[in-house]
This record gives C-alpha cells, structure tokens and sequence, in this order.
C-alpha cells in the first residue's frame, strides 16, 4: 500500500542510520581516548575492577616513598658507620704509639691531642648522620618502620644503632684519652672492642638496606603487572577500532544515501494523479 502518511521504508532506514551513527560515536570516543572502557556506562563490572587496581597502583606509590625515605635513612647510617670506623682505627694507631714507653713526653702529648680530636669527631659523625630529620646512630630512634603493601598491614623494620660514645657499641667514652704509655695501652682493648662492635652494627644495617632495595624493585615490578592487568582490561585495541571507524562510516554514508532514496518513494504518488 502506497501512504502518505506512513513511510515504512523511511522510518527503517532512520532507526539503522541512528544505529549506525550510535555505533560511530561510541569508536570515535574509544579512539580519542585509548579505552574501550572509559566509564561505568560502558562495562560496569570491569570498571569497578580497572578502578580498584588503579587505587591499589596509587597506595603503592606510597609503599615506594616509604621504603625510598627509609632506604637513605639507613644509607646515611651506613656512610656515616663507615666513617666512624675509620676514625676508631685511627684512634687505635695514636693510642697504639703512644704506649711505647720510650716515646719522650712531647710527642705523646701531641697524639693525646690528635686521639682527642679523632674521639670528637665521633660525636659530630653521629650527630650528622640524619636524613628527613631521622638519625638512627644517636638514640634517638630505636627503629624505623617502612611500609610493605598496600593495605599497610605489613611493614618492614630496621633497629636503630646507638653508636654515641660510651654506649653499648661504641665503649669509647666522650672523655677516654691518656697521659701515659699505660694508660694508653689500656685504650687498646677497649678501642678494638668498639671496632668489633661497630662493624657487627653495620652489618646489621646492611642486611636491612638490602631488605629495603629488593621491597622496593618488588613494588615496582608489582605495579607494573597491575598496570599491564589495568591496560588488558580496559585499554582499545586501535589497529580493530581503526577497521571500525572505516567500516561505520562508509555505512553512514550508505545509510543517508538509503534514507534519502525512502523520503523519494512517497513523490510516486503524485504519479497516480497525473
């Protein structure tokens, strides 16, 4: 039947070219912006997910600060240990000829001076040996605790080493010296105890830098894989919507044309009145 009224033809080839334009508008989005999900609207499910990790890629960015500040905390320990030991193996060698006996008095005066200057040196190693304000050779933090994961529930802990003079690793005292060759071959034992001692604390503080390093590459080899997991998910791929977009556009223009040629059939009728 022949309308005027009703053009069926025309209104099917609307709904596929609304269709068609649809379908365009949806690849042209996808190509500008790299994602075949850009929001909830698209796939709700594996946006929520996509969202998830990409929070759980942010909390470990945090991890990565945590461990990298703790990581030169202990770095800084370490140079400034180093430090301290080649200051007591100096100190070792001044009391060490100072306790000839056959040294005259003058020259024993003047490495009383050099030991007591090396011995000073000590207190103003530890009281350098601070990084973001945190010192863990002076005592005044027992141990620091980094962050393991994300969630923060596990942590990585390095014990502070109180190295202040007189204490339990360093046993020179803040006013050990000598006037004498006894007095100073009595500095020997407690010299060499203080090396032993420091060397011991330090390999300590290694184990814990090392603890720290092979945390920090397992984060970031761990956000990567969310990373990729993320980009598996939602990310386009731009070789097929590329095929698309040609595809729907020629349709789109195919679909005008057959639009037009619809909206033409109804001018046949003025043919039956002529």
């Amino acid at each position: 039947m022949e309308s005027i009224n009703t053009n069926v033809g025309a209104m099917i080839a609307l709904q596929n070219l609304s269709s068609t334009s649809s379908q365009l508008q949806m690849t042209q989005n996808i190509i500008s912006t790299g994602l075949k999900v850009s929001s909830a609207k698209d796939d709700g499910a594996i946006y929520a997910i996509a969202q998830n990790q990409r929070a759980t890629v942010s909390s470990l960015d945090a991890v990565t600060d945590s461990l990298n500040r703790n990581a030169s905390v202990v770095d800084v320990a370490m140079s400034a240990g180093d430090s301290i030991t080649d200051l007591l193996t100096q100190m070792k060698s001044k009391a060490l000829a100072a306790s000839d006996t056959s040294l005259d008095t003058t020259s024993r005066d003047a490495m009383q001076t050099d030991f007591n200057s090396l011995r000073d040196q000590i207190t103003s190693t530890i009281s350098n040996a601070s990084f973001n304000g945190i010192d863990i050779l002076d005592g005044s933090t027992t141990k620091l605790s980094a962050l393991a994961n994300a969630t923060g529930t596990a942590t990585l802990t390095v014990q502070g080493q109180d190295m202040s003079l007189g204490g339990s690793i360093v046993s020179v005292g803040t006013t050990a010296s000598f006037g004498t060759a006894t007095s100073a071959s009595a500095l020997l034992t407690t010299i060499d105890d203080s090396i032993n001692n420091v060397s011991a604390a330090l390999a300590k503080l290694g184990t814990s830098s090392t603890a720290l390093t092979n945390q920090i590459t397992f984060v970031g080899k761990l956000q990567d894989s969310i990373n990729q997991g993320i980009g598996n998910l939602v990310d386009a791929d731009m070789a097929t919507e590329s095929s698309k977009l040609q595809a729907l556009q020629t349709k789109q223009s195919l679909g005008v044309q057959a639009l037009s040629i619809a909206n033409q059939s109804t001018s046949t009728v003025l043919s039956l009145f002529r």
